[in-house]
């Protein structure tokens, strides 16, 4: 089977979906692969990088799409990929399919097998397939830096000749894998940390980290699939008044709600913003399905009162040679899974492959 490696079409992309440390792991089970001329370049992997480990570089990409049995990329296909894309081909990349049904039907009629990175089921047994996991962790340790970097004042407690500098304080929205790195990471630059979710059972996350969480009166969410459903309004009011107080006294804030297959919550109004000191930073990790403030904006910093709201749509593309490492390894153990003698083996009762398949006609594939 041939197996391409695709070089990322959007402008803010800088990772690859393969590094050269897969390639001799996807040539044991019996892929020939190829990657696309200076696909892994911005992640600081070179054409020569590839070769040494096995791989052949394809310099007409029109000529390897169309020849490939499976094509592999980070984010779901350009206009020019569809168009060269071929019956029974082998699709895997974050498809989104929940918000994309247009791009699904076209796979669908192309009677391409379109396989969702992002779909991966939340069960133990798939954790080392899981991108969204293995990003967000980067992202939220990255989100830290940003806002480290646009906050006037440092993070830890300083003694000096001068006099005494207070440690920043700082407050998580979301307890998941990106929300426990940003508290681990602020923590471990000194600053006061505290944390709320509308998940009661992440109190004890929180508080193992060393962070104060904020308790909200009610029952929460149930969660489904690793995420929380979407949340009554009733719950977010309650929520929004818990945090007015600490709101008012934080340097820092870092949104990272989302809800599977729907836009992100509002979590702090435009009113609440209003109650920030001036100088204080939002960095808004949900900004890509639409923001956790009222205020945010893709991929610019909006100020609002004194107050400055980052948006960052795609943090791991700031650390794309870590974040491509972590991408290859979860794309290759997936292949691992899904490949027997050469050949893809599609267990459909298996719930990695019933879940990340998300092409309707090939339910049955042959």
């Amino acid at each position: 089977m041939k197996l391409i490696i695709l070089k990322e079409t959007d402008s803010r992309e800088t990772r690859v979906a393969i590094v050269p440390k897969s390639v001799p792991k996807l040539i044991k089970l019996g892929f020939e692969v190829f990657i696309e001329s200076k696909a892994g370049e911005q992640a600081a992997f070179k054409d020569e990088d590839y070769t040494s480990a096995g791989a052949t570089v394809a310099t007409d990409y029109a000529e390897a799409i169309t020849g490939a049995d499976v094509i592999v990329k980070i984010n779901p296909p350009s206009v020019r990929d569809l168009d060269h894309l071929k019956s029974g081909q082998i699709w895997i990349s974050q498809l989104f399919h929940r918000l994309n049904e247009p791009l699904i039907k076209e796979l669908e009629a192309k009677g391409i097998k379109g396989l969702s990175l992002d779909a991966m089921p939340r069960i133990s047994r798939a954790q080392s397939m899981d991108i969204l996991s293995s990003q967000s962790n980067l992202s939220g340790y990255k989100a830290v830096i940003c806002g480290a970097d646009n906050l006037g004042k440092i993070f830890p407690m300083l003694t000096t000749a001068a006099g005494t500098i207070t440690p920043a304080k700082v407050l998580i929205f979301g307890v998941g894998v990106a929300g426990l790195q940003a508290i681990a990471t602020a923590k471990r630059l000194g600053a006061r940390v505290e944390a709320t979710d509308v998940r009661p059972e992440c109190k004890e996350q929180t508080e193992s980290l060393g962070a104060k969480f904020i308790t909200v009166e009610g029952e929460g969410v149930k969660v489904e699939g690793g995420y929380a459903k979407e949340v009554s309004a009733e719950y977010l009011e309650k929520q929004k008044e818990a945090v007015n107080k600490s709101l008012a006294q934080v340097d820092l804030v870092i949104t990272t709600a989302l809800v599977q297959g729907a836009k992100s919550p509002i979590l702090i109004s435009e009113e609440q913003i209003g109650l920030m000191k001036n100088g204080a930073v939002i960095v808004d990790m949900a900004v890509a399905k639409g923001g956790n403030t009222a205020l945010s904006k893709a991929d610019e910093t909006v100020i609002h009162n004194g107050v400055k709201i980052v948006g960052v749509s795609n943090f791991p593309a700031q650390i794309p040679t870590n974040a491509s490492e972590l991408l290859s390894r979860n794309i290759d153990t997936f292949l691992s899974h899904l490949v027997s003698e050469g050949s893809f083996k599609w267990d459909m009762e298996d719930e990695i492959t019933t879940e990340t398949l998300v092409t309707k006609e090939t339910n049955n594939p042959s």
